[in-house]
Order: structure tokens, then sequence, then C-alpha cells
């Protein structure tokens, strides 16, 4: 039988990474800060940080977290904000302390944030004050011990900082009432910290650098050990990828996915680190007339999103009287990029939707099209440098080319394990390194990858995981049902939709107060938008909801989506 796997990257491209060029993540920091020190490196609301800027925040916001609050390394630092200049000072200054970062999406309810937060041990937490109502609910039942707020304008120039941390919170009262005590603000943080010194500690491959939360099959919410090691490698690896597309110190990329997503956190922020460029984050995307507006004020080289964010731009009134002629690439992640999208993004801009592949446990990229690519293809690409991919039977048996298996991934950019879940770990990543991804694929003979089904049940929603047994759990707890499955729907605004089939305990159970209760306990983007009421579920003989059954019941016309996708345009 024919092997399949194989190591491969785009003909002209480099064949190979030096995943030792730095030895983790501040490292690569501190080189870049040092070679661009004059250079914009984030912009914000009309504010820049400069590299030098960055360095000195960051160090100040390290030397505090050390000194002033004594964690040491291997603590668990969470960062719960949205896209802004306070995002990349936090956690680079955890990092250079030698601390893990555990991003939190600002989205979460206090359910879902209890447990990243008990699960992860974090000992402190940064926080925008607009969400530290939530926190507060459940602050007793963590190992949080100290609170950093910070608000939106913090680190604008003064007077605007001000005006606008007084709209937010007093014209627009986007900041609930919350009580926490002994809570320190940010900016006094960093002013503290300016007055201590930071010792540096020593930081290799095999350190810990975040807790990247996924949910995986089992619904509960694990978290990815993502090493210096992972992060270095992936970061050299996107940039070997576009070498010679990429001009050090000259790209501009636009940064409309959070931060606090694997995607956003090392195609955005970190490879433009290692190259010199700049960041031009947005706070709130969803406000598509102004996204436009942003959008006319910068001459941007680079942009990422989900294809909902695509298929808003291409929509929204003003996007063609933008001037794209600086446009190099534009990349779109978490969720498939759908063809009719990628057809009208390249007649509206002249670039050519490349699609590619990763994971939160790959941190992230394993594959991408090569950059020549001339027409929007439907495969995942080639493998990046230093990545072998496998198409393997339930066995574990490698399957011929053209024959579709589950694909398997080794490389240097593979997370270390689960946080404190040996088992899941096992069930995923074997002794010599591979790791079953659970996505259906076939590789051709030039080793190009197309995905042809899922072995998972997630349902992606504007590029957000959702796990049907979180779901499930959520709604089963209501004293109202008796059984719900959970299944993803075809969607025109977010690819897909949560749908729910529930078996009424409670005949008078209606599904507007079903959804206002999951509104309760799970993030927006999760609550089902469609509930059906059923008499009974299909099941296995034991006793198992089929939720491909209900998947056919519902929606037979509708396939399953395709997995988490990672699509680069040039």
């Amino acid at each position: 039988m024919e092997k399949v796997w194989l190591k491969s990257y785009p003909p002209g491209m480099a064949a190979e990474i030096d995943p030792h060029e730095f030895s983790s993540l501040p490292d690569l920091l501190e080189i870049s800060c040092r070679r661009f020190r004059s250079r914009p490196a984030y912009s914000n609301m009309g504010a820049t940080l400069r590299y030098a800027d960055v360095d000195q925040l960051s160090l100040n916001f390290a030397a505090w977290l050390q000194q002033g609050l004594g964690l040491q390394k291997g603590d668990r630092v969470a960062v719960m904000l949205p896209n802004l200049l306070q995002h990349p000072v936090a956690t680079l200054g955890a990092l250079r302390a030698g601390l893990i970062v555990v991003n939190v999406n600002p989205l979460y309810t206090p359910r879902e944030l209890q447990h990243q937060l008990a699960d992860s041990g974090a000992q402190a937490i940064v926080i925008l004050e607009n969400f530290a109502h939530v926190l507060a609910q459940v602050l007793a039942n963590t190992k949080v011990r100290k609170v950093i707020i910070t608000r939106m304008g913090d680190l604008l120039p003064f007077p605007k900082s001000t005006l606008i941390n007084m709209i937010v919170k007093h014209v627009k009262r986007l900041v609930p009432s919350y009580a926490i005590a002994d809570a320190v603000e940010f900016t006094r943080a960093l002013q503290l910290g300016a007055g201590l010194t930071l010792q540096r500690p020593a930081l290799g491959h095999d350190d810990i650098a975040f807790l990247q939360y996924t949910g995986g099959t089992t619904g509960v919410a694990k978290g990815a050990m993502l090493s210096h090691g992972n992060m270095v490698a992936n970061t050299l690896q996107a940039e070997a990828w576009f070498e010679g597309v990429l001009k050090e110190g000259e790209e501009v990329v636009i940064t409309a996915l959070p931060l606090y997503h694997i995607f956003a956190l090392t195609a955005n922020s970190l490879l433009f680190i290692k190259i010199g460029g700049l960041n031009h984050l947005i706070t709130n995307p969803r406000d598509m007339p102004g996204f436009i507006k942003e959008l006319s004020r910068v001459r941007f080289t680079f942009i990422t999103g989900v294809n909902t964010l695509y298929n808003g731009l291409l929509n929204t009134p003003g996007f063609e009287r933008l001037d794209l002629s600086s446009l190099k690439l534009a990349i779109g992640g978490g969720m498939a990029v759908q063809s009719a999208v990628a057809e009208r993004w390249h007649r509206a801009t002249g670039v050519v939707l490349l699609e590619g592949y990763g994971l939160t446990e790959t941190a992230p990229v394993v594959c991408i099209n090569p950059v020549d690519m001339k027409q929007f293809s439907g495969c995942i690409g080639l493998p990046v440098a230093a990545t072998e991919v496998s198409i393997r039977d339930d066995a574990g048996n490698e399957l011929p080319f053209g024959e579709p298996g589950e694909l398997c991934v080794r490389g240097p950019q593979v997370m270390k394990a689960y946080w404190n879940q040996p088992e899941e770990t096992r069930r995923v990543l074997s002794e010599d390194g591979w790791l079953r991804t659970g996505d259906i694929a076939t590789i051709d003979e030039r080793g190009f990858v197309r995905i042809v089904d899922r072995k998972k049940d997630m349902i992606l929603v504007s590029g957000f995981n959702v796990y049907p047994n979180e779901i499930e759990a959520v709604v089963a707890a209501h004293p109202g049902v008796l059984e719900v499955g959970a299944i993803g729907v075809l969607d025109g605004a977010c690819g897909e939709a949560v749908k729910i089939c529930v078996v009424r305990k409670d005949p008078g159970l209606t599904a507007e107060a079903l959804r206002a209760y999951c509104k309760q306990q799970l993030a927006a983007y999760k609550v089902p938008k469609h509930i059906e009421f059923r008499d009974e579920l299909p099941k296995s003989t034991v006793g198992k909801i089929l939720r491909r059954a209900l998947r056919e019941q519902v929606a037979p016309a509708a396939p399953p989506a395709a997995p988490a996708t990672l699509t680069v345009a040039r």
C-alpha cells in the first residue's frame, strides 16, 4: 500500500525553518523591538504604539507582575480583553515574566468564565471594566488573587483617553456596576512596574506560553498547552510561506479577528512582530459602517477575518470605494470560506482566495495553498515547512492517495498536551507526535490536501467553535426539558447556526422561555437560533442520541459544514 505521509512546502519557498532561531517568544519580541524600534507596532482608535513603546510598556507590566505581584515562572495569568492596545502589552508582558497566558473570550458568561479560570488555576486576570461584572459573580470560586482592570481608552493620549472612558461609562453606559475588592488599575500597574526591575526568567522551547482553550468532542473546554517552541515555530512557518511577499518593516495588517483567538494571535500579532509590521486593531468589527470608515483611513497590505466578515464588508455601502491597491494578502480563519464569497471577493478586490487549514492544537497553521494560486481552489493546500500530514483509518493504518481518512499532523507546532487532561491527550496525540485532528480528508499525488467531511460534531458560528455536548448539557438542565439534541444548520448570516431538537417534560415550555434561559448560561453566539419541539429523538440501540440522523431529518439538503479552516488570499 502506498504511504501518503509527507513533508512538503510550496515550490520556490523556504524548504525549512530553524525553530531554534529564537529561544522563546520574549527573545523574538526583544530582538524585533531593537531592530524596528522607531517603527509603529500597534494602532487603535487613532493612537499608535511604536516598537519602543511596546518594549517599555510590556517590560513595565512584566516587572510589576513578577516583583510587585509576586508571580513566579509558570503561574497563569488570564487576559480577557477585546482588540485594544492593552492586549499586546498585557500578553507580551506576562510572557516576558515567564508566565503562562490564558486567553479568555470577553463574551463568556459567568459559567463559562468560571470553568476556564478554575481549570487553568489562573492567579491573576487582566480584564476590561465592561466585563468586570461577569468576573465579580464567579471570582470567589476561582484561584484568582489579583484583578487588573483597564478601561477602553487607557493607553490613548490625554485628553482623548479621559473622554473615551467617560463616554463609554456614562454616556453609552457600557459598564455595568460591579464590586471587586483590591482591584488594581492597569495604568497604575504600568506606573509601578516602571520603578521595578524584571529578573528575566530562563525560558526555552519546552516552557508553556499559552493555555489556549478549545472544546473538542467531549464539550468540556480543554486548555491546549502551546509552548514557546510551538509558537515560535508556527510564526516562522507562516513567515517562510509568505517569503518574498511580505517585506520587513513595510506591512500593515488589519486585525479584526480577536487577538484572544489563536489565529489572530499567531498570524497577526506574532508574525507581524517578527517582520516589524503594523497591527491596526479593530475593536468592534461588527459595526460594519465604522469598520469601512477605519479601512478608508489605512493603506493596508494584509487583512484577516472570517467568511462572515468578508461577506459583511462586501455588502456594506462604501466598500466599493475603498482604495485596495496596496492589498497583498487576505486571510480567512476559523471557518470555511464559501466559494460564492471567495468569487465575489476576487471580483471586487482582484485578490484570489487561497484556502488553508489550522487547529488550536497546532498553534494553528498546518496547510496553506501556494501564494501563486490563480483562483480559489476549495482545497486546503500543502503542509507548511517542517510539517508532516498523514491520512489514516480508524485503526491508524496509512491510506493511499485519494482515499478518505482521518487527517493526522506532526510538526514542531503541535501542542505538548491538554492541560490536566491525560486521557484526552492520549486519545488525540500519539507517543511519536502524531495529532489526530478528527477531520476527514484526502491527499492527491501532488500533496494537496482536501477536507471531505468531519468526524467531530462541532458547529461553527461566525468562526467560533460551538460544541453540541455543552449546549445539550445546559439545555438538559432546564426543568422543563426531557431530552435534547444540538446540531448545526446552514445559516446565511453566520455560516452555521445552533439548532436544538427538544423533547419537553413540561408541555407548557415555550421556545422563547428556553432561549431566554440559554442566554443566561451561554455566550450569545452559542445560544440556539432554532428550537424545535419533538415527541422523540432518534437514538442508537444503546440510547445515544444520533446527531447525524437529526441533521438528515432537519435539513437533508444541507451537508455538515466544513471543519475549521485557515484561508489565505493573494
